[in-house]
């Protein structure tokens, strides 16, 4: 059990994430795909259908976060918040070289007979660096993004839920029922982990951050950089139906029947694909629409006040507003 100690300092930084990062969950979904452990049956038929879809390329990534008790995820991939697999790529690839360095001892502590190519990522071998970036841009292609839409519609649910526990109860309230496992006894929250160990914030907060393809809680305490919030991922399925919805193979471009009534199917698409803040090429993504289809509708829906749309580097990138927010909550 991880005992985190938590300071009035700690408390006033809690933060719920926005969103799942599409990184993270897609380097926790492969240990699953490899190991039939917990969550055998909530993801046995992910695991059949994503099996028969994997290709040669990808099998790197297999030994990057391998299935079994004791593995170590490299945390390098699961400290971005972002809101596409793009952003976050581009986050952890930016991160500073000690970073890496501090992340391959602790893959070395934990698989001392991890493969060679492992320690060249990590001390920054582009010909690997390419070669993983490649491997989990298609993994991802096959694995999380066809269900992307409504594992980011589950977080927001959950998130929204969070909010209410704590406008309704305070802090204690957003900490308890977080997971099973977890549990909160001011002032320290325990967490289940291979390992006895205390841990005191010292003020630097705590980011609680939604996770699907990880059926227990996960702390990643940065290896780094000590002033970092401690992150925490909790699971933001609850049972076995939260999973069946997800998996639905019609969902992601399933569309609200009162909804494509009144904007019609595709523009209908598009602003359900907005609920979590996207480019325009993301959008076009999502919905299966090109780049310049996915433009016309964000700016129809622009106009409408129903979307924001702001530069975002050389892109732009595209956000409800509260009365996008509304219409598309309030639509049966």
């Amino acid at each position: 059990m991880l005992h985190v100690h938590l300071t009035p300092q700690d408390l006033a930084r809690v933060r719920v994430a926005r969103f799942p990062d599409p990184l993270a969950e897609t380097v926790l979904s492969l240990p699953v795909l490899q190991d039939g452990g917990p969550g055998s049956v909530a993801f046995a038929g992910w695991r059949e259908r994503t099996r028969t879809r994997l290709k040669a390329a990808m099998r790197p990534l297999f030994e990057l976060a391998p299935a079994g008790i004791g593995e170590y995820v490299p945390e390098v991939f699961t400290h971005a918040t972002t809101p596409t697999l793009a952003d976050s790529l581009d986050h952890t690839w930016s991160l500073p070289r000690p970073q890496w360095t501090a992340d391959f001892d602790a893959v070395a502590h934990q698989r001392p007979r991890a493969p060679r190519w492992i320690h060249a990522l990590h001390h920054g071998d582009p010909r690997w660096g390419a070669t993983v970036r490649h491997a989990l841009s298609a993994y991802h292609a096959v694995a999380v993004a066809p269900y992307w839409a409504q594992i980011t519609a589950m977080a927001h649910t959950d998130r929204t839920r969070r909010a209410l526990a704590l406008a309704d109860l305070g802090v204690e309230g957003l900490l308890t029922g977080l997971h099973p496992g977890i549990h909160w006894t001011p002032p320290v929250l325990h967490v289940p982990c291979e390992t006895d160990a205390e841990l005191r914030l010292a003020g630097r907060g705590l980011l609680l951050v939604p996770t699907f393809f990880r059926p227990g809680p996960l702390a990643l305490t940065d290896n780094a950089d000590p002033d970092r919030p401690l992150v925490l991922r909790y699971p933001v399925a609850r049972d076995l139906p939260d999973y069946a919805r997800v998996w639905t193979p019609a969902a992601p471009h399933h569309t609200d029947g009162a909804l494509a009534a009144l904007l019609g199917t595709t523009r209908a698409r598009v602003l359900r694909a907005a609920e979590t803040p996207a480019g325009t090429a993301e959008l076009g993504r999502r919905t299966g629409t090109s780049p310049a289809t996915a433009s016309h509708h964000a700016t129809v829906l622009r106009t409408a006040g129903l979307l924001t749309s702001d530069r975002d580097g050389t892109g732009v990138r595209h956000t409800l507003t509260p009365l996008g927010r509304a219409l598309l909550n309030d639509t049966p």
